[in-house]
């Protein structure tokens, strides 16, 4: 089992290097800005664990959760493949209502999943409540060019890449208006952005 999802892994890092994204090298680049890196570190999202696997490998361990079980199971089996599933603490959980206490973690990332999401206020509610008042929130996401390029890889394969109708500057200027200080990274395909707690 463990083998056969690494295959369908790789499978989909190259189908998207072919199409010009290389997963991995945007995961890194996320990281990368994120530094310093520090304390308690909660992943929103986990999806099948493209980012949790170079969170992992850089030796971070750090708590992820998904609304989907199916999901998180694939990251999981992804993980394994590389032997650092025990640097992750895996819980199935809304990001509407998140059952942590508040300011609980330092460091929060959610990557590629606002654009999924019908009340993208509502979650980042929720991640700025558990957010520690000396730690920070990263969101990524696709840019137009990398949503542009997720819908050609799924309509290659007969589907279909839905997307909702926000996008991380609305994300951005909703936390601006409450005062949260504001950092921006941008590679051609992936946007960054950085929240940190207001000053006081």
């Amino acid at each position: 089992m463990v083998i056969e999802n690494h295959k369908r892994y790789l499978e989909r890092i190259t189908l998207y290097k072919n199409f010009g994204y290389d997963i991995e090298g945007e995961r890194k680049f996320i990281i990368e800005k994120t530094q310093p890196i520090y304390g308690d570190i909660l992943e929103v999202g986990t999806g099948k664990g493209y980012f949790a696997i170079e969170l992992a490998k850089k030796g971070y361990k750090f708590r992820s959760v998904d609304i989907s079980k199916d999901e998180q199971e694939l990251a999981r089996l992804n993980l394994e493949y590389f032997g650092l599933e025990k640097q992750v603490d895996f819980k199935i959980e809304d990001a509407e209502n998140l059952s942590f206490e508040d300011k609980e973690f330092d460091i929060i990332f959610s990557v590629n999943m606002f654009h999924h999401l019908e009340n993208p206020f509502k979650v980042i509610n929720e991640l700025t409540r558990v957010t520690s008042f000396e730690g920070k929130i990263i969101l990524s996401d696709f840019s137009k060019e990398g949503l542009e390029l997720v819908d050609k890889v799924h309509k290659s394969e007969g589907r279909v890449h839905p997307a909702g109708i926000f996008n991380l500057n609305d994300i951005a200027k909703f936390l601006l208006d409450k005062k949260f200080r504001i950092e921006k990274h941008r590679s051609k395909f992936q946007e960054v952005i950085i929240v940190c707690q207001p000053n006081i």
